[in-house]
């Protein structure tokens, strides 16, 4: 069947000398790996450069059931980039993001809510002019919900600490060391109820917010076991730094 749908590039590998697969993310059935012939050759219109890491694009192919590999026949950027290539802070959260989006999401169907908001928070990222440095401590909190493991309640005075475990914010400590409290806690808990647009609003200095960015990487390791440690995290910290 031939359909077209808009995509998210997750990855790209090459697999001939003239050709790749591409892992992209899509609108109409999920995760979705696709073959294009020729793209490594200088004059196709397929070129693997339209297949960038989170490149927005519009596809055609040929979805046949029951296969895991597709055939691609037509890709064009949907949305091209404007400031992302030429932000180091930008193009490292950008990487990030999706280097935990690749490790993250195997569903092989459609998820509108979840695609929108891929699609939608990359544009805003693109767009921002400033006050974007919490960005992908945002985005990994909202990215949460859509995964199943959004965090529950607020902090207070009765419930002081957020357990990385249970996913709530409790009164009690737990018999195991994965939870945050104090200063740390309450800042994490103001990310959890802002949104991109106000974020700015939570004000953190370059220590904090490596701290919280590693917590959130913990966080989604108790969630999703075979996420490992993203090899960018490492590169965005030093940004950040």
């Amino acid at each position: 069947m031939i359909s077209s749908t808009r995509g998210i590039v997750f990855h790209q590998l090459k697999y001939s000398e003239t050709s790749i697969i591409a892992h992209i993310y899509t609108e109409e059935f999920g995760l979705q790996s696709y073959i294009i012939k020729g793209a490594r050759r200088k004059k196709s219109k397929n070129t693997s450069a339209i297949l960038q890491h989170l490149s927005l694009v519009e596809l055609t192919a040929n979805h046949k059931e029951k296969s895991n590999i597709h055939y691609l026949q037509e890709v064009r950027p949907v949305y091209q980039y404007s400031s992302i290539p030429y932000d180091i802070l930008k193009s490292s959260i950008l990487l990030f993001v999706n280097e935990v989006l690749y490790r993250s999401i195997k569903e092989e169907e459609a998820n509108s809510d979840l695609f929108e908001f891929i699609f939608n928070s990359l544009q805003w990222l693109d767009l921002r002019e400033n006050s974007f440095a919490n960005f992908h401590l945002v985005f990994l909190i909202q990215l949460s919900k859509y995964l199943g493991f959004f965090p529950k309640g607020k902090q207070n005075e009765n419930k002081y600490l957020f357990n990385l475990e249970s996913g709530n914010f409790e009164s009690i400590i737990p018999s195991h060391p994965n939870y945050i409290t104090d200063q740390i806690a309450n800042l994490f808990s103001q990310l959890v109820h802002v949104s991109f647009e106000n974020m700015a609003e939570v004000k953190l200095n370059n220590i904090s917010r490596n701290k919280l960015l590693e917590y959130l990487i913990q966080y989604y390791q108790l969630h999703l076991p075979n996420l490992g440690t993203p090899k960018s995290l490492k590169v965005l910290k030093e940004v950040l730094s």
